[in-house]
């Protein structure tokens, strides 16, 4: 850190042969990282890392910082991968295009690591990490009355009555349960997330395409029934965020703020994306350090509670980890059943059975992870610059590598003093 308390910034090395990303006076063509390119490998390693640059961006202020103790430094535990093979965690770290890495204990650092020009300081986009976040204020605003999760969409928000959202509710929408016709195909380019993309401002816009996400949201038609199994669809979530800020008068970069980042004591504002209308994106536009994400970790461990004080509701948690009847169910039938044996999705969620009860994980294409280990009192959060949107193979040996740092960690605890 220099002296003004600045993060040094490390140019971007790609790992795929091209020269630095965006250095010189030009840049190289072949370095330019644009609006088009952001996404796409190699040029996704400096994105991810400079969304702000690319895509304007609401802040997301942080407030005074809860600090975070280091604690007795984590090894290199053996890793069982999906094919498998014996690794170390550090080998699946070095072969998964990490970005960040950090792991809390107890609340505390035990394991910190940066590559591809990151620091402490360095925020970085957390993709679909940002449902959960949106999920959390969501049960707050629940909590409050302001939201009744069993209520019509149109109760909220009537723009979208003659859409596929009609009939929908709150509740479908935190569960990924709408009947909404809605691909989250990334290969596809002409799949409905990738037409959102371009309303959004992820992508260069093409003609016809609607001036916004809640215009596009509006467009949407029926696929069938709500309420029925789980489909994970992006859409949902910004659907949900556009209910949010209804209830609330408040846009969704001022709501996490007020109701997630400050009471976390996270260290450094976040950032979120928004669309050329100004509307935030919280399907997948936030950016964060790795140890506010930590910070927002630890308080799913802690059952809501920050800083001494309950930040999420209790229950709201508790229900995530032990959902109503038929929420397992409705993950069960689908193809996500044979990656996430056990699974279910739950109010923006991903929950995976651990060795001491459910785990929660919040996961974002390209490697972006929170894993929240209650039983063992362990957060790992890792970012990463995948190539691909998904990967199957990182993703199993990622949540492998999780499992064995808290199976590691549980055991330092039980293990007996030596002389």
């Amino acid at each position: 850190m220099t002296q003004d308390g600045a993060y040094p910034r490390i140019p971007v090395r790609s790992r795929d042969g091209v020269p630095e990303l965006m250095t010189g006076f030009p840049p190289a063509l072949e370095a330019q990282v644009t609006l088009a390119n952001w996404q796409d490998p190699p040029f996704n390693r400096w994105g991810f890392q400079h969304v702000r640059e690319l895509i304007p961006s609401h802040p997301i202020p942080a407030g005074p910082a809860a600090p975070l103790a280091a604690g007795p430094p984590l090894g290199n535990p053996a890793v069982a991968r999906v094919d498998g093979s014996t690794a170390t965690l550090e080998d699946v770290l070095d072969g998964t295009y990490t970005d960040a890495f950090v792991v809390l204990h107890d609340g505390q650092v035990v394991a910190e690591r940066y590559d591809a020009g990151m620091t402490a300081g360095t925020r970085h986009l957390l993709m679909s990490v940002s449902k959960s976040i949106l999920g959390c204020v969501t049960g707050l605003l629940a909590g409050r009355g302001l939201l009744d999760l069993q209520a019509p969409v149109t109760t909220y928000v009537p723009e979208v009555s003659g859409s596929g959202y009609a009939g929908a509710t709150i509740r479908d929408l935190l569960d990924m349960r709408t009947g909404v016709a809605f691909r989250e195909t990334y290969t596809a380019p002409e799949a409905e997330v990738r037409v959102m993309e371009r309303s959004m401002g992820w992508r260069p816009a093409q003609p016809g395409d609607p001036d916004g996400t809640y215009p596009y949201l509006a467009t949407l038609g029926s696929g069938g029934p709500h309420g029925g199994e789980f489909s994970y669809r992006s859409a949902d979530t910004d659907m949900l965020g556009w209910a949010c800020e209804r209830v609330s008068g408040v846009r969704v970069a001022d709501l996490i703020s007020a109701l997630i980042w400050q009471p976390i004591g996270a260290e450094r504002d976040a950032e979120i994306t928004c669309d050329p209308l100004g509307t935030a994106i919280p399907d997948g536009g936030i950016s964060a350090t790795a140890r506010d994400l930590a910070r927002f970790g630890q308080m799913l461990v802690d059952d809501g509670v920050a800083q001494g004080r309950a930040v999420v509701p209790a229950g709201w948690l508790a229900d995530v980890r032990q959902p109503e009847p038929g929420v397992r169910e409705a993950f069960a039938s689908t193809d996500n059943e044979y990656v996430l044996p056990g699974g279910w999705y739950r109010s923006q969620f991903w929950v995976i059975p651990g060795a001491g009860g459910p785990v929660l994980v919040c996961l974002g294409i390209h490697g972006q992870l929170i894993y929240a280990d209650r039983a063992a009192r362990t957060v790992v959060v890792k970012m990463s610059s995948w190539p691909d949107a998904q990967n199957a193979a990182y993703l199993l040996d990622t949540l492998q590598c999780c499992a064995a740092v808290a199976a590691d960690l549980s055991a330092q605890e039980t293990a007996p003093p030596t002389r």
